[in-house]
């Protein structure tokens, strides 16, 4: 099996792909990648819906990247035929490409995301562009031969008549985070032993899937309590004025502590977050916020984070007791979980039930079902 990643995938900024590559080559499958990054996050592209007039440079620069990928493929193509093909996340518009470019591959679509799920989302409304969108998802689905997503949830949504080719792989966190949560385990962060200050982050985009205005409203409720809790909000986006207006004033006393965090660089989250006591997951109550597992929720456990997340069937089902769930939307319920980790017993085995659950989510384990699933697929020549 010689497997390629293909496409306008960034790693960095979604590392989801990078789970998928690290733990097949972890299971002694050969992995090479031809990337070339498009330069346009969710929220641009999001944006360019908003203003079609945008599309230009959305085509413009898909243009070059397509130039750049043939040329690369081709050059692989002289040396060593690939098997498998894996397209990488927001890969709607490569799969089609790399069905061209490597027409005896079987071709390996990770859709992680629907883009008319993730248009509503973002607010964009009906009509002709989420039309569109549905159709762009089906005609990406029938480019490939194996359609990868991360939850059951989202794999119901394939066409039926594909169902058979579809396999549920969970997004995973790279060893990246789990360095970093063993650097930080023993004495120290999430001890509590000195009576400090229990340390709450929060990390995102800030859309109506994370909840992100939940977590503000209970941060709130726990400053009128006098809860002691310190927390760190990383990140901008859709929400995030909102939850600055929520957050203004919250408690001139300091009972609660806020600290934003605009941005911080992709290398430096892992330890940002292992640095603290609890992870915060997603509270929305979205019909997309309730058919994930977010990166944020393997990544906070594999940091060694306990784990505070919304109440939805995918996430209890792959973190079962590893989690604290509260109902997604519920301010107070969120505002209480947090308060029972004050406890420092109970922290202490939030944590340790949210480090057990983690291990099973490493780039090794996740991709077991994917690897089972090339095994299974028919070679695309022969179809």
């Amino acid at each position: 099996m010689r497997v390629v990643a293909f496409g306008t995938y960034d790693a960095t900024a979604h590392p989801r792909v990078q789970v998928l590559i690290d733990g097949l080559r972890e299971r002694g499958i050969e992995v090479r990648e031809i990337a070339e990054p498009l330069g346009l996050d969710t929220a641009r592209r999001v944006e360019i819906l908003r203003k079609p007039w945008l599309l230009p440079v959305l085509v413009a620069r898909l243009g070059r990247r397509w130039l750049t990928l043939t040329g690369r493929a081709r050059r692989l193509a002289r040396d060593e035929r690939p098997t498998h093909v894996l397209v990488g996340y927001l890969g709607h518009f490569d799969v089609l490409l790399a069905r061209v470019v490597f027409p005896t591959a079987t071709i390996v679509l990770d859709h992680l995301i629907f883009a008319v799920g993730t248009a509503r989302d973002r607010g964009v409304g009906g009509g002709l562009r989420t039309t569109l969108l549905s159709g762009l998802d089906r005609l990406a689905i029938a480019a490939a031969h194996v359609i990868v997503t991360d939850t059951a949830e989202h794999a119901a949504r394939v066409p039926v008549r594909r169902a058979a080719d579809a396999v549920v792989v969970p997004v995973g966190a790279t060893r990246a985070w789990f360095d970093a949560g063993a650097r930080a385990a023993g004495p120290g962060p999430g001890s509590r032993a000195d009576g400090s200050a229990l340390t709450v982050v929060f990390f995102g985009l800030f859309t109506p899937l994370q909840g992100a205005t939940v977590i503000a409203e209970a941060l709130r409720l726990l400053a009128r309590r006098g809860v002691r809790v310190r927390a760190t909000l990383a990140g901008s986006g859709q929400d995030a004025a909102a939850v600055r207006a929520t957050l203004a004033g919250i408690d001139p006393d300091g009972t609660v502590e806020v600290s934003w965090r605009d941005w911080v660089d992709a290398a430096d989250l892992p330890g940002l977050v292992a640095a603290h006591d609890v992870c915060l997951g997603i509270f929305g109550t979205t019909s997309k916020a309730l058919a994930v597992v977010p990166n944020k929720v393997y990544q906070g456990a594999a940091a060694g984070c306990a784990v505070v997340t919304g109440d939805t069937a995918p996430q209890r089902r792959a973190f079962g007791d590893g989690a604290r769930f509260v109902p997604p939307g519920d301010a107070e319920a969120l505002a209480a979980a947090i308060e029972a980790l004050t406890d420092p017993a109970e922290l202490a085995r939030a944590r340790t039930s949210a480090g057990e659950a983690g291990r099973r989510f490493t780039a090794r384990e996740v991709v077991a079902p994917l690897i089972d699933a090339l095994g299974a697929a028919p070679a695309a020549a022969a179809r």
